[in-house]
């Protein structure tokens, strides 16, 4: 959990593990995976990595930061070849390190395998375990390489049968891209819990977490990679494995919530247009008397217009966001709290004051961010706040890649109704939109999504070690 004050300068929201980008056929193929990497930089703000390879070797660069705090045009200049594999990371497991930064790359026999991960190994600790007992030597702590070192037993069979027999042994959930020598490969967890594409650039072949990727640098979206599926990209083209039994779906319906950029298409869904049936949702279950609806941007944005579409209420933006405030802003002393959540986000008093208030959100995980921002909402004149949030209460932890893994980190799950969590933030009433409306809004059947966090239902059970950590 991050400290205090940092929570308060930054969103109080759930932060996802990964960004991963892949281009194949292109001669400049860092450069265009610089730019993949800088649509995904929502994804993850920790560390940013390119690996190249040039059909000898695989030559590589990361580093902690965002993407272009990390690359410069001289660091692209060294990264020669014709594919290229880029990652953006917040740490879910493993430290926040340079070591844990990805493309994580080894060097085995005569080939150079290079892999970028987003998503959660449940299994990891475990298999980590066996594996260094039998001998492995581990370069990281991050779940991600458990899968290299499943892989090398099997080499000798050729690249296809390793990863089988690897991905057999494993878990959890993955989306991930792999760069050797001469070719791209893209798998996919077989229950789909995070988004992966594939599309067309030119003569080229492009993988992405979210196709706004693809649409910076025009290339043309095809299709989703497929739950348990397994694509080679080589000089022979495309090559599709499906080597494993078909499972159920379980989708990460935060994906659609939260994570995703709104102008991404991902698990069939264009996200903008989700979000905002969503919002429509908000408002058939709950209507405060209200003068207005607004949002605290960006995130609860696109929920708040489909509830002003729906509801009839005017939309305003009472919150002006400084968009200028980065990362490593500088921590206000303890003194100096509310500071923190000013300068972020900033009234306009004339709106606010004297007026009965209805904000949107998106989600709320911890609520000491929300809480603050509706004390300075109060403090500046309105006369009545009420909250709708476009997704049902977040109860329970997630093993899969999110980083709400703790159950006492969650604000929902030791209160028993919305009075009592309205009362801890300071609104008048507040809504949860209900898990019927959610699932309905998205247009898919509920049984392709994960709801673990409102159901405590796991399409996966977290082994016991895990449990453990998170829920007691």
């Amino acid at each position: 959990m991050k400290p205090m004050d940092e929570d308060l300068v930054f969103e109080d929201k759930p932060r996802e593990a990964c960004g991963i980008f892949a281009v194949y056929g292109h001669p400049e193929a860092a450069r265009l995976t610089f730019f993949g990497l800088f649509a995904l930089q929502h994804r993850g703000q920790e560390s940013a990595g390119i690996a190249t390879a040039d059909g000898h070797t695989v030559r590589t660069y990361k580093g902690m930061g965002l993407v272009s705090e990390v690359f410069h045009e001289e660091h692209l200049a060294r990264l020669p070849g014709t594919m290229a594999i880029g990652h953006v990371r917040y740490s879910t497991t493993g430290s926040s390190s340079l070591s844990n930064a990805q493309p994580f790359v080894v060097h085995h026999g005569e080939e150079y395998y290079a892999l970028g991960h987003n998503g959660n190994l449940i299994n990891a600790q475990s298999l980590r375990r066996e594996l260094e007992d039998s001998g492995s030597i581990f370069q990281s702590t991050m779940d991600s390489e458990v899968i290299v070192h499943l892989m090398a037993p099997h080499l000798k069979r050729g690249i296809e049968a390793a990863l089988k027999a690897a991905l057999q042994r494993v878990q959890g959930a993955y989306s991930i891209v792999m760069l050797t020598r001469n070719s791209i490969i893209a798998f996919r967890d077989p229950r789909g819990f995070r988004p992966l594409s594939l599309g067309r650039l030119n003569d080229g072949w492009v993988v992405a977490s979210e196709t706004c990727a693809f649409d910076l640098l025009g290339a043309q979206y095809l299709r989703d990679v497929e739950p348990g599926e397994i694509i080679l990209i080589d000089e022979q083209g495309v090559t599709s494995l499906s080597p494993f039994p078909r499972m159920p779906h379980s989708h990460c319906v935060f994906e659609l919530i939260y994570f995703a950029r709104p102008d991404s298409q991902i698990f069939g869904q264009n996200v903008y247009l989700c979000r905002k049936r969503f919002g429509h949702a908000l408002a058939q279950e709950y209507r405060p008397d209200a003068d207005f609806v607004m949002p605290f941007p960006d995130s609860g944005n696109y929920a708040a217009l489909g509830y002003a579409e729906e509801s009839g209420f005017p939309f305003e933006m009472g919150m002006i966001r400084n968009h200028y405030v980065g990362r490593t802003f500088i921590q206000p002393t303890q003194p100096m709290r509310d500071f923190a959540v000013r300068v972020k986000l900033n009234p306009v008093k004339p709106l606010i004051a004297g007026k009965r208030i209805l904000i949107v959100e998106d989600s709320i995980i911890r609520g000491t961010t929300s809480r603050n921002r509706v004390r300075y909402l109060r403090e500046n004149g309105a006369k009545s706040l009420h909250m709708a949030i476009s997704c049902p209460p977040t109860r329970f932890p997630c093993p899969y890649g999110i980083d709400f893994s703790a159950k006492g980190e969650l604000l929902a799950a030791h209160r028993d109704n919305e009075e009592e969590i309205a009362r801890f933030i300071g609104l008048d009433s507040m809504h949860y939109l209900s898990l019927s409306g959610l699932v309905r809004s998205a247009n898919m059947n509920p049984e392709s999504f994960c709801l673990a966090c409102y159901t405590g239902k796991y399409p996966l059970k977290p082994p016991g070690e895990i449990q453990k950590l998170c829920f007691e």
